[in-house]
């Protein structure tokens, strides 16, 4: 049984000032683009392999630059083998507590926020529409006890299509675009992610797609 008790006013909605584990919601602005990335493909790679123990689809890191991470295959032999879709894993660890002030419009709270990249969303809508397979983002929740309760972790997951409904009714409303910081520029490149879109559990499904079972 959880030690701490979360005020919910709605679904996935908790009251922060009465938060026994309060999220800081302080941006250091060092966004280390290189630990980022190391400690998503730690849970990339964690998730393929509770994929594929379930023996009801095949998945592997795609091959196609700029598609979703993972490519789904169906279970038939290896030389049977097509893809069936794509899931595009997003680890959730910070808070955006300041959604109410920064995006006043966006109808969301910060135990429900969830956020990724806008300009990789727009490339899944395109190659949705290109491929016409099915494609979901994933999103791993951490650190969020409101939400998680006893779990270490949460699965929640959306198809491409019905995000791509969600961001036609809000357009701007829902993009931030933060300050640069230490960590952003990688050997002279900027790749950390500077314009997020954001989302909220309510618009997701609990667990993950393709009938998978999200018990770890």
């Amino acid at each position: 049984m959880d030690k701490y008790v979360y005020e919910q006013l709605g679904e996935y909605h908790y009251n922060c000032d009465t938060c026994p584990t309060r999220c800081d919601g302080i941006s250091k602005l060092q966004y280390q683009f290189g630990n980022d990335s190391a400690f998503s493909e730690k849970y990339e790679t964690a998730l393929i392999g509770h994929i594929n123990r379930q023996n009801l689809c095949y998945a592997q890191k795609s091959t196609t630059p700029g598609y979703p991470d993972l490519e789904i295959f169906n279970q038939h032999p290896i030389e049977l083998r097509e893809c069936v879709g794509f899931i595009e894993v997003k680890v959730q660890q910070r808070t955006f507590m300041t959604v109410r002030h920064r995006l006043p419009q966006a109808n969301l709270y910060p135990s429900e926020t969830v956020a990724l990249n806008q300009s990789d969303l727009l490339r899944y809508f395109e190659i949705k529409n290109k491929t016409n397979l099915p494609l979901y983002l994933v999103w791993i929740l951490l650190n969020r006890p409101c939400v998680l309760g006893t779990h270490s972790l949460r699965f929640f997951h959306q198809e491409a299509d019905v995000l791509a409904g969600v961001y036609g009714s809000y357009t701007d409303k829902r993009r931030f675009r933060r300050r640069s910081g230490e960590g952003d520029i990688v050997d002279g490149v900027h790749k950390g992610v500077v314009v997020n879109y954001h989302f909220s559990l309510k618009e997701l499904i609990p667990g993950l797609p393709f009938g998978l079972s999200d018990v770890v």
